[in-house]
């Protein structure tokens, strides 16, 4: 967040607040001794806002920077305007329309000003008409390098238009246009967007490559603060081939041209405090997808993920944390390879190789229809390092447990016998921070419990991902 700069008048009244109020990371420095001086309880000081100014507008038009300062307003003491810039300023943020946003809040009684009116101004600095960059993103423990191109605010309102285009180290390649509207004045925070990409991605694990080219368009909204939504519908043409003449003929029987729709809810809940190395607090995602509302495909897939964070005890510093995940494939007709579960790889099923878990055909691996999984983690600081701060909070030493079953059951199998055998690995290892959004493991696997036909990874495995089960 940015500096919450405040003036006043040098009195008894007002000068604690003043320094109290702003939060600032470095102290002030006074010629004298600081003296001290009792504490004062900001929601004890009654203050309103008389009048909110917002500086630097150009493209952004007035009437939805209107809409998100109205809060102000309804402030009824100092920590409540405190609190009440803090949630403006986020609502500017989350625009898309300023790339820096201070918050000056004056609390001298000026010309025309009451004993406890304020007044509150927001510095914002707009975005430059094209933005450009070079990124990094994580997918099934591959590392891609994106190249976009970025349109904001395009006609004021927080509209925004970019191109992507990234390429991956096992020859991925994705190119996309997407444009986006928000509705910040609405209640639910809606945003439309609508895309058109083009995938390609290799699977060597299960020997095909996918192209697909299609039409995205989303409605994602929050009913809470910690409760996302998005629906969508997904229209493309997917073209499946083998990367080799000595494929197995069961992953060829997938190849071939087929055109898909499909119609998908995902909702997650999250009350973490934060993504990466959380601490506290729980995440869980729900999916649904519903294919078949035209194209040659037809199928109904489920997936739930879950997680839930604690501290120790007796131990605050050590984090215990626990993971599941499951889901369901209905097939109705035409339901391909590229759509079923896979599981297994650092990301996944630690211990396995990536999708060395499920049903195989000469050494590739099919996928399944069903699967859950679970998993118990230790997080700790690294052992040997006494201080905190800097580089050694990126790093984090992990213990875990993991167990899970993917099947595809036969006609007549039992759906029960087929998730019970069940695959175990343990293992120990580091964990890094990139950002937050993603990290690095490089953990020591020991498969305690494996299926025949499995690919098990005894030793040190290494994965990249937003994600780890």
């Amino acid at each position: 967040m940015g500096t919450v700069h405040a003036k006043s008048r040098p009195s008894e009244a007002f000068g604690e607040v003043g320094t109290e109020l702003l939060g600032l990371e470095d102290p002030i420095d006074f010629e004298d001794e600081p003296v001290s001086k009792p504490s004062i309880q900001l929601n004890g000081v009654r203050a309103r806002v008389d009048r909110v100014h917002v500086d630097g507008l150009s493209r952004t038009k007035d009437d939805i920077v209107r809409s998100a300062v109205d809060d102000l307003f309804h402030a009824t003491d100092f920590e409540d305007v405190i609190l009440r810039a803090h949630k403006v300023r986020k609502a500017l943020d989350a625009m898309g329309c300023f790339r820096e946003i201070g918050v000056y809040i004056d609390v001298s009684s000026g010309p025309g000003a009451t004993p406890e009116g304020l007044e509150v101004t927001f510095n914002v600095k707009e975005l430059s008409r094209i933005v450009g960059g070079i990124n990094t993103t994580v997918s099934e423990n591959e590392g891609n390098l994106v190249i976009g191109v970025k349109m904001p605010n395009v006609a004021g309102r927080g509209e925004r238009v970019q191109a992507e285009y990234s390429l991956g180290h096992r020859s991925t390649s994705n190119f996309s246009v997407t444009t986006a509207k928000p509705f910040p004045r609405s209640q639910l925070t809606p945003v439309v967007s609508a895309s058109v990409y083009q995938q390609n991605h290799e699977y060597p694990w299960s020997g095909y490559r996918l192209l697909d080219r299609g039409l995205l368009l989303d409605l994602a909204f929050n009913t809470s603060p910690s409760t996302k939504h998005s629906i969508q519908w997904e229209g493309l043409v997917r073209e499946t081939s083998v990367l080799s003449k000595t494929t197995s003929f069961k992953v060829r029987e997938s190849s071939g041209p087929q055109m898909k729709s499909v119609l998908r809810h995902i909702v997650s809940i999250d009350h973490r405090d934060e993504a990466v190395f959380p601490t506290r607090g729980g995440w869980l995602q729900f999916s649904s997808a519903l294919a078949g509302l035209g194209g040659g495909v037809a199928h109904v897939r489920t997936e739930l993920q879950a997680e839930a964070n604690g501290t120790l005890p007796y131990a605050d510093n050590v984090v215990l944390q626990g993971t599941c995940a499951a889901g369901v494939l209905h097939d109705v007709f035409g339901t391909e390879l590229a759509d079923r579960f896979f599981l297994g790889g650092p990301a996944t099923l630690r211990g396995f190789a990536q999708r060395g878990v499920g049903p195989r055909a000469d050494g590739l691996a099919l996928g399944g229809t069903m699967y859950w999984a679970t998993g118990v983690h230790v997080y700790a600081p690294l052992p040997f390092v006494s201080s905190r701060g800097g580089l050694a909070d990126l790093f984090r030493s992990h213990l875990f447990l993991n167990a899970g079953c993917l099947a595809h059951p036969e006609e007549g199998e039992s759906v029960v016998s087929a998730l019970s055998e069940v695959r175990v690995a343990g293992g120990c290892g580091v964990a890094l921070r990139l950002g937050r959004v993603a990290r690095v493991e490089l953990n020591y696997c020991v498969p305690l419990r494996a299926a025949t036909a499995d690919c098990a990874a005894p030793g040190l495995q290494l994965g990249v991902a937003a994600h780890f089960l």
